[in-house]
């Protein structure tokens, strides 16, 4: 058996076997002596864990121990009824020194008097502590489970909103579950306190009543000698059991009246009544009860001296400076490199040169970061998923008025601004020469002018749109993170997306993935539609399509084509508007089916064109879409769905905002405008 090596796996199992053998078998009265001691150092120990917890869930296993705790003093009163009933004719230390002293030295020998004192102990914890007990036990389960859905939604929003990380959010989810387990598992335990207390007074009647008929008929003895020497052991046996019994009833409501905090039950009671505006009005009105005639003065005026100096000790304390803590510099160890030196495990990263920390430093408001944290907000929206931080970074390496743009560590962007001037960028409406430094917008490439922040208002009445350094970089960064989407999203993401579908459509996931769809395949499929501008803000419908398609191939590539044909209205939204027609080019009918008979002779599926072929329709698309890029118009190329893949790598390089279709993704519904058709090989020009 697994417990057999371990000491500690077998301390259960044969506390247990125990328990069995003290109910079933007679026991010596020196032995069952040793035993209640033992039942109250536990419940002593039971006591003190529930009041040095800090939070409920530090002591989670006590529904258990309750139940145990209270099924050993069961037992101890089986074993002790056997004795008290056998042996109760010999004298009062027949059941054994314990249940002697509690029956002969707390009530003094009187049963009468033990009768009355058992019965007050039986109130306080029946009525008093394990009514109130079960009472909140109840309540605090109910909110408890109540609560659960939302903090696990909580939990769910936090970790798409990249607040905590997926080991954090497991944690909290293993949290949040142990409470509502424990709670609930502390609702039910207080029915053992409950019916513990009930079943001490039926053992004392038990044992009472076996006396009187045991004494007279078996041992002849008198009535008043049985109704003595029975009682007075069966009322120090019943206060025996009750002792321990009572300490744990406070300890359950210990445990589920207690508020998290980092203190433990007493830190926590002395921190709040450890204030001067507590003890100051005590201490005025002990004093003023205190001088009234009739009153013991003796007593009432020494607490409120007591009071008083509590009172002006603790305003001392809460006037006196707080210690300034001296920190000793730990020794650096030169021959130690840390895993922060080789890498900082960001995505994005954005270098600075030392001309632009102002743009970054915190005394002048950071207007940098203010405008990053919002290109990851409005970005993480259009994508769909958590955007990941970007971290600026100075590099000494860089001019001073540098800056550069890397998504995982590839540099993808890097210009020059001038934090001190205004950028008076020319879109077309702008007339009349500016004064400054000529240059290029980094984003968009427009010409654009360095002018002095006093000009600026002069650059906007004349058609120019003024911007400040920051705003520059900003929107360079947002370009260059819209247009690498793909990079940015990782498994991590894509097991986020899933968390939070699966509060709405679990039978979608669970369709989905592990089965048939390993993470890293439908990740790849992920990527792949960022890479040709398709967001994920519609994931219920592409995790529906991907769930459907997967059932017939689970290659990452064919998967993408297959899902298309269902996102196609999430593509062209994009391009026109519901009423207008959508506007395409496309492919003379001869030069479709040459390209179609080259991607089907090429079984590695490396979609290449010839070279010149290629080049010569690279021209002529370029040619044909120039008048709608000048005029703002936005168009798709649909082709036959065979090339569609081959096309699209084609064109990447000269129309990357471009989508590249096929046939079957424009819905039939949709009114279609043919602006160009690239003419067949031999019609292009060479």
């Amino acid at each position: 058996m697994k417990f057999l090596g371990n000491p500690r796996a077998a301390a259960l199992p044969l506390a247990i076997l125990l328990l069995v053998v003290v109910m079933v078998v007679p026991i010596p009265a020196a032995l069952l002596d040793v035993f209640f001691v033992a039942n109250i150092a536990i419940s002593l120990a039971v006591l003190m864990v529930a009041l040095n917890a800090q939070k409920p869930l530090d002591f989670s296993a006590f529904p258990s121990v309750l139940l145990f705790a209270t099924l050993f003093r069961l037992g101890l009163n089986v074993a002790s009824t056997r004795v008290v009933l056998v042996h109760g004719h010999e004298g009062e230390s027949a059941a054994g020194h314990v249940i002697e002293a509690f029956g002969t030295f707390l009530i003094g020998g009187d049963y009468v008097v033990g009768i009355f004192v058992f019965a007050i102990l039986m109130i306080i914890n029946l009525i008093v502590v394990t009514k109130g007990a079960g009472r909140v036990s109840e309540v605090s389960a109910r909110f408890t489970l109540d609560a659960l859905p939302g903090k696990q939604m909580a939990i769910d929003a936090d970790l798409n909103a990249g607040l905590i990380t997926p080991d954090e959010a497991k944690k909290r989810r293993v949290e949040v579950s142990t409470e509502a387990d424990f709670y609930g598992s502390m609702d039910g335990s207080s029915k053992f306190v409950k019916g513990d207390a009930i079943a001490a007074i039926l053992i004392l009647a038990a044992n009472i009543i076996g006396g009187l008929i045991l004494g007279p008929v078996s041992h002849g003895m008198t009535i008043a000698a049985a109704a003595k020497g029975y009682t007075l052991l069966a009322i120090g046996d019943a206060l025996v059991a009750q002792l321990p019994s009572l300490m744990l009833s406070i300890a359950a409501a210990a445990i589920v009246t207690r508020v998290s905090s980092e203190k433990d039950l007493a830190g926590q009671i002395g921190s709040q009544f450890g204030s001067a505006r507590t003890w100051t009005p005590v201490a005025g009105i002990l004093f003023l009860l205190g001088v009234l005639p009739g009153m013991p003065h003796l007593v009432i005026l020494p607490a409120a001296a007591i009071a008083g100096f509590a009172a002006w000790k603790l305003r001392q304390i809460a006037n006196r400076p707080a210690p300034v803590a001296e920190v000793k510099p730990e020794p650096v160890d030169q021959s130690r490199i840390g895993w922060d030196e080789v890498t900082d495990g960001m995505m994005v990263n954005l270098d600075i040169g030392y001309g632009l920390v102002p743009l970054v430093d915190e005394r002048k408001g950071s207007p940098l970061m203010a405008r990053i944290t919002g290109v990851r907000r409005q970005l993480s929206k259009e994508l769909g998923f958590v955007v990941p931080q970007v971290k600026v970074r100075d590099d000494i390496n860089l001019a001073p008025y540098t800056y550069r743009l890397l998504v995982g560590g590839v540099a993808l962007g890097e210009d020059q601004v001038s934090p001190d001037e205004m950028l008076a960028l020319d879109t077309g409406t702008g007339f009349g020469e500016l004064n400054g430094k000529k240059a290029k917008d980094p984003t968009f490439g427009l010409d654009a002018t360095w002018i002095a922040p006093g000009d600026a208002d002069a650059a906007t009445g004349a058609g120019y749109l003024v911007v400040d350094s920051g705003t520059v970089i900003a929107t360079h960064l947002n370009h260059v993170l819209g247009a690498n989407a793909a990079d940015l999203l990782s498994a991590d993401e894509v097991q986020a997306l899933l968390d939070g579908l699966k509060e709405r459509n679990p039978q979608l996931v669970a369709s989905l993935t592990p089965q048939p769809l390993p993470l890293t395949t439908l990740t790849t499929v992920l990527k792949s539609l960022l890479a040709e501008g398709i967001p994920l803000k519609e994931f219920r419908r592409i995790a529906g399509a991907i769930a459907v398609a997967a059932q017939k191939t689970q290659d990452a590539e064919e998967l993408v084509e297959l899902i298309r044909p269902e996102l196609g209205p999430l593509i062209i939204q994009k391009l026109c508007g519901v009423r207008e027609p959508l506007r395409v080019m496309t492919l003379e009918g001869g030069l479709e089916g040459l390209l179609g008979q080259a991607v089907r002779s090429d079984p590695a599926r490396r979609h290449v064109i010839e070279p010149d072929l290629g080049r010569r329709i690279v021209d002529a698309l370029q040619r044909a879409a120039q008048p709608l890029i000048s005029e703002a118009k936005p168009f798709a190329l649909v082709v036959q769905p065979a090339i569609r893949v081959a096309i699209r790598k084609l064109v990447k390089s000269i129309l990357p905002d471009t989508p590249v279709m096929s046939f079957f993704e424009v819905p039939e519904d949709k009114a279609v405008e043919v602006v160009a058709i690239i003419g067949a090989p031999e019609a292009l020009p060479a």
